[in-house]
């Protein structure tokens, strides 16, 4: 399907001997097809062209011509025009990647099956740069999307009714506003225990040699990825569920000019790679999202080459029961949590071998100290850059947590190089 009936006509003379592609001139915002009728749709350079109103309307349209299941892929120049020529006209919207992100994962329809009626949705599967445009044109602005139709009545309701657990992180705990307020508490570029005095120690075990791959899961907005692509001269793959979290790191690689590392928005437990792709897996305060670690752990192993390392640090607890105030906590914010000696066993029964799972409580409760001191030195600039109750909010949950690692309840583990053979 194309708008230019020149388009079409040259499709159908290259392709039409193949026998099985039918060639339609119209315009997809007023097309009309029977619902379920394709396993995969593909789009690229068509939803920049077109205003909210007609986005929203094609969306719906797209979920619904596609069966259960099935799979949309789209491309889309994204944040700003790539070239510098003077258009007299452009009709292009340069939107930023979690506006698509938003509405795609936002619409659903009804549809009909052997148990009755259904509610079906968009889950993104992979958001990520084109590695070619950034290889041959040094453009970081061109995003591909990809996206499952899946059943909406049936995915777990999150916490404030979001029926995705991205809509949770990225309208709860990972806002842009609140993400910007966890960097100037962990340091520029970071949003994770520590900010960048723990990443030296943590990367600093990995012995890191140049060309290496790394997948960093849980890569927040890229200071680590940064830090190991300068240092080290190595390559990484950062992933994050929040699209909020990668639309600002790819923000930031703009500014770094960093080919060697991407960004994607994917979930961990739904993405595939090929076996042996990475000499590291590397993972900060992340994995406590994630309900099934073992065999996130056995997708970990799997995709390590020979002698590949795994490095995991992750908020855990203390043996049950736990205080009210704890499990309200946990509660609040949908964490899974175990033990780091529970940690250990997940690792070993995944396949890992010279697993060392280290209790860093004692750490974790001196950076937080240090962390609050930073907080007060810094108490003037924080409130003028967002605001009293913003800092209050802060201070507050940073107390909050010294307090539940004192009371035995929080802790905080750390398993360094984990290797696979």
């Amino acid at each position: 399907v194309d708008f230019m009936e020149n388009f079409v006509e040259k499709n159908r003379k290259e392709n039409s001997h193949l026998g099985n592609a039918d060639f339609i001139q119209a315009d997809v915002t007023q097309l009309q097809l029977p619902e379920n009728s394709f396993d995969l749709i593909f789009s690229n350079w068509l939803l920049m062209y077109l205003s909210e109103e007609e986005l929203h309307s094609l969306a719906i349209k797209l979920l619904s011509w596609l069966r259960p299941g099935g799979y949309l892929f789209f491309r889309e120049s994204c944040f700003h025009q790539s070239g510098d020529c003077k258009r007299d006209f452009n009709p292009t919207h340069y939107r930023a990647p979690a506006h698509y992100n938003h509405l795609m994962t936002s619409v659903t329809v009804e549809g009909s099956g052997e148990s009755g009626k259904h509610s079906y949705g968009f889950d993104m599967v992979l958001c990520k740069t084109v590695q070619t445009y950034i290889k041959m044109k040094k453009n970081q602005n061109q995003v591909c999307w990809l996206m499952q139709k899946v059943l909406r009545d049936t995915v777990q309701q999150h916490q404030g009714g979001f029926t995705t657990f991205q809509q949770f992180l990225d309208n709860q705990q990972y806002t842009r506003r609140g993400i910007l307020r966890y960097e100037k508490m962990f340091g520029s570029g970071f949003v994770s225990t520590g900010g960048p005095s723990t990443t030296k120690e943590f990367v600093d075990l990995l012995n890191l040699s140049p060309g290496q791959k790394v997948l960093d899961v849980g890569c927040g907005i890229g200071g680590g990825d940064f830090y190991m692509a300068k240092n080290f001269g190595v390559e990484v793959l950062g992933m994050d569920l929040s699209g909020n979290m990668v639309e600002i790191a790819m923000e930031r690689a703009v500014q770094e000019k960093l080919p060697s590392v991407q960004f994607e928005v994917s979930d961990a437990t739904k993405r595939i790679f090929p076996e042996g792709s990475f000499d590291v897996v590397y993972s900060r305060d992340t994995i406590l999202h994630i309900s099934d670690k073992l065999e996130l752990f056995r997708k970990f192993h799997s995709w390590l080459r020979p002698g590949g390392k795994l490095l995991i640090s992750d908020y855990c607890c203390g043996e049950k029961p736990w205080t009210p105030a704890f499990q309200d906590y946990v509660n609040q914010r949908g964490y899974i949590l175990y033990t780091p000696q529970r940690y250990g066993q997940f690792l070993e029964e995944a396949g890992f071998t010279k697993v060392r799972a280290e209790d860093r409580t004692a750490q974790f409760i001196q950076v937080i100290k240090d962390e609050l001191k930073r907080a007060e030195e810094i108490q003037n600039e924080f409130i003028q850059e967002f605001s009293q109750e913003d800092y209050d909010a802060i201070v507050n949950g940073w107390t909050e947590k010294l307090q539940r690692c004192e009371a035995g309840d929080q802790q905080w583990g750390d398993k360094p190089m984990e290797v696979h053979c």
